[in-house]
């Protein structure tokens, strides 16, 4: 069989080069088309826009491991949605300015998080930053436990009916099995009940409390926005 033959290998390998290359290429001419935009914008353009703008510079500066550079772009761009209130842009802000992986890159995870929940944000954007949170818990912690069951409780609760849903809900449950396999070594059903009902993963109204508690562990107190001001404004 070919698979083994070295100079299958080797031509796998240089076609993974020029793909990683082609990728990389086309980012950086997406970057230079952006920032030409952004150039072009009048002073008196619309906030959201320039925003915008400043969001996708970034996003493409992360995907190319140029975090610190992304990060002022990505900062600037939240504090625009922040104070548009256009929370499903800021989240998603956040979401990239934690891959920046920079010193505060926590601090936007928990800020991401915490919008991800409370605003009726896209369930996606929701359910990959708290994905995040699963990968930045140690395994021993409740913490991912309850980050994972609150991905399934927006999964099945915010996405609309069809195929995206599934998949939704389906990564969300594979995300809160891996969870329970490296915490508690749960390998059948019936240990995977006991583990959810022991933690209370199963009811809303508790696993969405202690998520408050997570959130305030990554963001520390460095609140970027009033949150007990914003919360006042929530309808009951």
């Amino acid at each position: 069989m070919d698979y083994l033959d070295p100079n299958h290998l080797e031509d796998t390998g240089a076609d993974s080069l020029r793909k990683d290359l082609g990728q990389q290429a086309e980012l950086e001419g997406r970057l230079v088309e952006l920032r030409q935009q952004l150039d072009r914008l009048p002073e008196d353009a619309n906030p959201s826009e320039r925003a915008q703008l400043q969001l996708e510079m970034a996003r493409a500066l992360q995907i190319l491991e140029r975090g610190g550079e992304a990060w002022p772009l990505v900062m600037t761009a939240f504090g625009i949605f922040a104070e548009l209130r256009d929370w499903e842009n800021a989240a998603d802000a956040c979401d990239i300015a934690y891959q920046c992986d920079q010193p505060d890159s926590l601090v936007a995870l928990g800020h991401g998080v915490w919008i991800g929940v409370t605003f009726p944000i896209d369930p996606e954007i929701s359910v990959h930053l708290l994905s995040h949170v699963v990968s930045d818990t140690p395994d021993e912690s409740d913490g991912a436990a309850v980050a994972a069951a609150t991905a399934c409780f927006v999964a099945d609760v915010r996405a609309e009916e069809g195929p995206e849903k599934e998949r939704l809900v389906f990564f969300s449950q594979q995300l809160l099995g891996s969870v329970a396999r490296r915490h508690s070594d749960v390998e059948t059903q019936e240990q995977f009940d006991f583990w959810i009902e022991k933690l209370e993963l199963n009811d809303p109204d508790k696993f969405l409390v202690r998520l408050r508690n997570v959130v305030d562990v990554l963001v520390q107190d460095q609140w970027w926005f009033d949150r007990d001001a914003i919360q006042a404004q929530l309808p009951e």
